[in-house]
């Protein structure tokens, strides 16, 4: 008697924040590890990458005036951002970055 195991895929996970105005979350990509010599260096010593890629972005800025001005960035581009910029928080066991579009350095790509 033969046995079918149905393995069921797990659904891709997004992001349920939606932030607001000029802010957005981001998450970061993981860094390329490099092997210098027989030296290894512990995880708690490596800095955190500073490029990430945008998962969800606000609505834009608003003006004095209450105008909206829309943001530079859209979902999905890769970013560089200051190595202090930003929130860090953890939401459904990944980790996240929530800043404003002042952090950012440049779009990649």
């Amino acid at each position: 008697m033969a046995q079918t195991t149905a393995r069921a895929t797990a659904p891709a996970t997004t992001p349920t924040l939606r932030p607001l105005h000029d802010r957005l979350l981001v998450k970061r990509l993981a860094e390329h590890e490099e092997k210098h010599g027989s030296i290894v260096i512990p995880d708690s010593a490596k800095e955190k990458p500073q490029e990430g890629k945008v998962v969800a972005i606000g609505t834009g800025r608003v003006t004095e005036d209450g105008k909206n001005l829309p943001l530079a960035v859209k979902q999905g581009d890769r970013i560089l951002f200051g190595k202090y910029s930003g929130t860090e928080f953890k939401m459904d066991g990944n980790d996240y970055l929530h800043m404003r579009e002042d952090d950012i350095i440049g779009i990649v790509g």
